[in-house]
């Protein structure tokens, strides 16, 4: 196999925008799915496909033989279903799964690792958050994802293999779960139903995803190193955001502000200091 690049979590909300600019830039990737998973891809932006049923169960040999003739593997898949993953058992079996994926990685030869990450590493009271903000997880997904950068931190550099962390913040767009807040909005507002929402006063930092799949690919080709906020760099609140897409079907009578009640500990400010363009 002739690939130099290997994607998992190709056919994921953010994967397939990664696999999408990888493809732009003329590179097609080998990636790892599931078996019947391979129709949610186009025939021509992938280069080779593995099949695991599960990418985290696989041992450490499994990933010598995938990552053979792959100069850097983007580790993008993790369990991620909404209203679940924060608190999922999941994230420990996806931490095992991707330490062992590195040691592969290491023993093949990899010379880049890319892995993504989430703003919820940090210690988010501050607001405004940096790739120098300190890390203060406080969920099982968010602390399996810092333990995750802080072993692949030291290991990937005793084994002299580059590494990259991309952490994202607020995603919507192509692809994403119709539970998710842009997706609800869109669909409500279409129907000319009533979108029940907080008060809406949560600023937060939106971006495309397609954005966010051009950032981890260029990353990924050695333009950037170490811990990468994957931002828009912008505050905006949810009420804003809210009443820009409902401007766009002229209905913001439709969105009832303050019928859910606000979540006590989310935070009232996260929004990202960009470090990577």
């Amino acid at each position: 196999m002739s690939s130099s690049v290997l994607l998992t979590g190709s056919s994921g909300f953010v994967g397939r925008q990664v696999l999408d600019e990888l493809s732009c830039q003329g590179i097609r990737a080998r990636v790892i799915l599931r078996p019947g998973k391979n129709s949610d891809l186009e025939p021509s932006t992938a280069d080779s496909t593995i099949y695991t049923n599960d990418i985290f169960s696989e041992d450490v040999e499994w990933w010598v033989r995938a990552c053979k003739d792959i100069d850097t593997i983007i580790h993008v898949a993790w369990y991620a279903e909404p209203a679940k993953y924060l608190h999922s058992a999941e994230n420990f079996n996806c931490l095992i799964g991707t330490l062992r994926m590195a040691q592969g990685a290491a023993k093949a030869g990899v010379k880049h690792f890319v892995g993504v990450g989430t703003c919820f590493e940090y210690d988010v009271s501050g607001g405004f958050l940096s790739v120098d903000t300190p890390l203060r997880p406080s969920s099982p997904y968010s602390g399996a994802k810092a333990a995750a950068f802080l072993a692949l931190s030291q290991e990937l550099k005793r084994q002299n293999i580059e590494f990259t962390w991309c952490r994202l913040f607020y995603l919507f767009g192509e692809g994403e779960d119709e539970r998710r807040l842009v997706p609800y909005l869109r669909k409500n507002l279409t129907n000319g139903t009533p979108v029940e929402l907080t008060h809406g006063s949560q600023i937060r930092d939106f971006m495309d995803v397609r954005e966010a799949g051009r950032i981890i690919a260029k990353a990924s080709l050695g333009n950037g190193l170490g811990a990468i906020n994957v931002c828009s760099g912008i505050a905006i609140t949810v009420r804003d955001l809210a009443e820009k897409i409902a401007d766009e079907y002229g209905r913001r009578d439709l969105l009832r502000f303050g019928a859910r009640p606000d979540n006590p500990i989310d935070p009232p400010c996260v929004v990202g200091i960009r470090n990577f363009c």
